[in-house]
């Protein structure tokens, strides 16, 4: 696993699978930057050519030509540039806009455990952020480097013609920049990848203190956040700095090396014109077209700090894109187009950490149609045995049957598409109510909308809202009650018609007077589905067709009400004490 997470994405992955099927824009990015560069060159020619002949034979015939085509380089090289910039920065963040789908496609696809491993808020950043600097892989980062690099080959072929001396005299400290350079740039990547973890840490932070800003408010915790959150942006801080010590670093000595040789450039020359061996237009230009070879590789140090920043997005985006998906079970083949939903438990066991099984050796039948409920104290497995039922999950070892086949071997679309759940935290979305209801099913009729509606008591308090259905409930559905929420999930649930249903909690959050309505809805809403019910309030599966009383991830006594009561043993325990109280 390890050996995954320090894997860097390949220059010649990127090449394959992000610059070569973009090549088309890429081409003529370079043609346009070509041309700009040329067009760039013409002054320092012009330069020398003014003053070595124009100039001493006083032509202002010639003067206005050479004006002329000065002027119309000046306006290619400004034309060349703006096109530049619109044909590959739009590239770039329209591929910006594809990664960031494939890596939400990608992570909405994993498995529950990884969720319950990972914070949402650094799932965010690893789909938001990540990805942004690839702009530089296709963007004008990219064309500039590439760019560059012909500017300053061309330049240094007219250097040589100048002069082979001057130009020898030049490379020796441009060789030990660009050394500098590559030892530098490979001790930043770490430091660009460790920046993407620091900014998810702090951003999924950031994410769960906005989310529970009345636990927060409630606990008067609101210094305590602070000081994480300051504590977070410090670490990103240092990071930053660490970063920009070592490019600034880069750039002093690119700095240093090249005002050594511009120094030497200015002795020699000068001597070269005093010996008669160089003209002062040869001179001009050879300082102007040093310039136009200089400038690329000093500007080299941002655009190495910007690739390997980008390459360092790609590899936690690698690192996350080879984690592999619930779909990617070569076992699952099995495709069931109708089902009756006989489930069976098998020897069933799991555990979240090795060594510590939350659910041991369980075995039962809920037969199609038939209610089973799992009671028991909080931590016991309940909850695990309804995820290992809903395929949330996978067992251990032993095995789960759905009408005889082995669950672990159906894919996973054919069986949750008749898969309903009412979970405990009924999560809703921003939105409106009738938007929520109409979840699972977004082309379902009014009539199968209002059916849903009523079935579940929901218009019991939507008929009192001035928008009715079209109430906008907030994030996570804060503006109504923990009733209300709840009768919205049922609702959501009927509507879905599944032929499996997972209650878990599902009337924990509800008034008794609720509750008494709701239950005729549970009671309408299970028939003729296999139904997993968990329920910390007992009263509400007097009717299942059988008990499992689930402690520490056993079960330890089975049955209808009735027989359990009858027998004294876990279960008239729980329910003698909930009756106390």
């Amino acid at each position: 696993m390890k050996k995954q997470h320090e894997k860097k994405v390949s220059i010649q992955k990127v090449f394959v699978t992000i610059v070569w099927p973009r090549r088309k824009q890429l081409l003529l990015g370079l043609v346009l930057i070509l041309i700009s560069r040329l067009s760039g060159l013409v002054l320092p020619g012009a330069s020398k050519y003014l003053i070595d002949d124009v100039i001493p034979s006083s032509d202002l015939n010639l003067l206005k030509w050479l004006i002329l085509i000065v002027v119309a380089a000046i306006v290619i090289q400004s034309v060349t540039s703006y096109a530049l910039t619109q044909i590959l920065s739009v590239e770039a963040q329209n591929l910006i806009a594809k990664l960031r789908s494939q890596v939400q496609s990608h992570i909405i696809r994993l498995p529950i455990r990884f969720f319950d491993n990972t914070k949402t808020g650094e799932l965010v950043s690893r789909i938001m952020s990540d990805v942004e600097g690839v702009r530089n892989l296709v963007g004008t980062g990219f064309a500039q480097m590439i760019g560059g690099v012909l500017t300053a080959v061309i330049s240094l072929v007219l250097l040589i013609s100048i002069s082979p001396m001057m130009t020898l005299y030049v490379l020796v400290p441009v060789a030990v920049f660009g050394l500098v350079s590559l030892k530098a740039f490979g001790k930043i990547r770490p430091i660009f990848r460790e920046r993407g973890k620091i900014n998810a840490q702090v951003t999924g932070r950031l994410t769960e203190t906005l989310g529970g800003i009345r636990v927060i408010k409630g606990f008067n915790a609101e210094a305590q956040e602070i000081k994480t959150f300051e504590k977070g942006v410090d670490q990103l801080f240092q990071n930053v700095k660490a970063s920009l010590t070592a490019t600034s670093f880069v750039t002093s000595a690119g700095t240093l090396l090249l005002g050594l040789a511009s120094a030497g450039i200015m002795g020699i020359g000068g001597w070269m014109i005093m010996e008669g061996k160089m003209t002062f237009g040869d001179f001009l230009a050879f300082t102007l077209y040093l310039g136009f070879m200089i400038a690329p590789i000093v500007q080299m140090s941002n655009i190495g700090s910007q690739l390997t920043e980008a390459f360092a997005g790609l590899d936690r985006t690698e690192e996350i894109m080879n984690a592999p998906l619930e779909s990617d079970d070569k076992k699952r083949t099995i495709e069931l187009k109708e089902f009756r939903g006989d489930i069976r438990f098998d020897q069933v066991s799991f555990a979240y950490e090795e060594g510590k099984e939350v659910v041991q050796e369980v075995s039962f039948e809920a037969p199609a149609g038939s209610v089973t409920a799992l009671v028991g104290t909080s931590g016991s497995g309940k909850t695990t045995i309804a995820g290992l039922a809903a395929s949330f999950l996978s067992p251990d070892s032993g095995k789960i049957t759905l009408d005889g086949n082995d669950l672990n071997k159906i894919t996973l679309e054919s069986y949750r598409s008749r898969l309903g759940v009412v979970l405990q935290d009924d999560f809703l979305f921003e939105g409106t109510i009738r938007e929520n209801i109409l979840f699972p099913r977004p082309d379902a009729t009014e009539e199968q909308l209002l059916a849903a509606v009523k079935a579940a008591h929901v218009g019991e308090f939507t008929d009192r809202f001035e928008d009715g259905l079209d109430t906008l409930i907030g994030e996570r559905g804060v503006k109504l009650s923990g009733g209300q929420r709840q009768r919205i999930a049922i609702a959501r649930a009927i509507l879905a018609d599944p032929k499996i249903l997972i209650l878990d909690e599902a009337t924990s959050n509800l008034d008794t007077e609720s509750e008494t309505l709701i239950q005729a809805s549970l009671k309408e809403l299970m028939k003729g589905r296999t139904t997993f019910v968990i329920a910390h309030r007992l009263s509400t599966i007097r009717q299942a067709d059988q008990i499992l009383v689930i402690e520490q991830g056993r079960i330890v006594e089975r049955g209808k009400h009735e027989d359990l009561i009858s027998i004294q043993g876990r279960y008239f325990q729980l329910y003698t004490y909930q009756a106390r109280i």
